[in-house]
């Protein structure tokens, strides 16, 4: 409560109904009103809210009840002009002024509730990042991420309890990190790359090397000209049909923030190294599904762009360029002659752009070096109008 501004703390003794976690409800328990914990399952909290209209209902966040928090959630059942929000300082720039960052210059995440290895794909050379935990856990399992990827020597600091009088500070690096910490912290990283650092850029294009396969696979080169083309969109949504290794989604997850991705693979080894690789490569939230198509893109939800790298078919291409929203992206590749005569005639029907992707790699020939071509691709884009 002393960390509010006093027209803040105003409104929260005027409560008649204090909504939080245990935390928030020991934080102010100094305010008489009803208390009423976090619903479960969350999303029972709209109804919640919706049954106490015309009550003073206050609901406790930390810090900016708009940035990585409930705030959102609501707003987005909820009236506006029926909610008012009351931002203080958050745990952002808090953190910021400890470590004499410029928040501009860094990356805000969240790992709170939410899948930890999300924060590899923002693992890069001299990056600074803020970064919102569970548990105490989890800033060793970030640890454990850095030094996994050639970013041991990266300084680490656990901000805890800030602004309170128990605040706390942990200081170390991420090879050696041992600190016992408070669950609920502010980690700051500011990554530093060994010579042999994996490198891995947002930008499409990763080395083949970096994803498990079975050989079948849309190849480095090919890859980042299909990404260019279904061009990744912040929050959007990427049918990947005959997903194999789940290179081409993990990369569409990874190139935009909160890019969403639903790969349809009906072999379960297959499935089983997408995830591995979307585990390791920082899009833990890969949904993968077994069927075959076009039956399993019934009752999908509806795609921003749609990659065919396997199962094409015209009935494959119908259901899904009938289901693509508007302004929607569609790729097929093909490296068969059947499948390139099906993109011939789709092209003549449909429009869009017909390109034929040739790539010659060089590899040792005995003692000498000489090109090895990969097999030709046959690629069809084209925009939803």
């Amino acid at each position: 409560m002393a960390g509010l501004l006093p027209a803040t703390r105003a409104v929260v003794e005027a409560a008649e109904v204090i909504i939080g976690g245990d935390r928030h409800h020991q934080l102010s328990q100094s305010v008489s009103a009803e208390r009423i914990a976090w619903p479960s399952p969350f999303d029972a909290l709209i109804a919640t809210l919706e049954a106490l209209r015309g009550r003073r209902v206050v609901v406790l966040a930390t810090g900016d009840p708009l940035w990585f928090s409930v705030g959102a959630r609501i707003g987005r059942a909820i009236t506006p002009t029926e909610i008012t929000y009351h931002p203080q300082l958050s745990a952002f720039q808090l953190a910021a002024a400890r470590m004499g960052w410029s928040l501009a210059d860094v990356e805000t995440l969240t790992v709170h509730g939410r899948p930890v290895q999300q924060m590899i794909a923002f693992i890069q050379p001299d990056a600074r990042l803020l970064i919102l935990t569970t548990g105490s856990e989890t800033p060793g399992q970030i640890a454990a991420f850095l030094t996994e990827r050639g970013f041991g020597q990266s300084a680490m600091t656990v901000l805890a309890n800030m602004g309170g009088g128990d605040e706390a500070r942990f200081d170390g690096r991420a090879e050696t990190w041992d600190h016992q910490v408070p669950a609920f912290n502010t980690l700051a990283v500011q990554c530093v790359a060994a010579p042999d650092a994996a490198l891995l850029p947002r930008v499409p294009g990763l080395s083949d090397d970096l994803f498990r396969h079975d050989g079948t696979m849309t190849k480095q080169e090919v890859r980042a000209a299909t990404l260019a083309k279904l061009m990744p969109m912040r929050g959007a949504l990427l049918w990947d049909i005959g997903a194999g290794c789940g290179s081409v989604a993990v990369e569409w997850m990874r190139a935009a923030r909160y890019a969403r991705a639903i790969g349809i693979e009906p072999r379960a080894d297959r499935r089983e190294m997408a995830a591995a690789n979307a585990l390791a490569l920082g899009a833990p939230r890969l949904e993968l599904i077994d069927g075959r198509v076009p039956a399993a893109l019934e009752g999908l939800p509806a795609p921003d762009a749609v990659f065919i790298g396997g199962g094409l078919s015209r009935e494959t291409f119908e259901a899904a360029w009938q289901a693509l929203r508007p302004l929607g992206r569609m790729v097929c590749n093909a490296v068969t002659l059947e499948s390139e005569a099906l993109l011939l005639d789709l092209h003549k029907g449909h429009g869009g752009q017909l390109v034929k992707l040739m790539v010659n790699r060089a590899e040792p020939v005995g003692g000498l070096t000489g090109w090895r071509p990969l097999m030709p691709v046959t690629q069809w884009s084209l925009v939803k109008r």
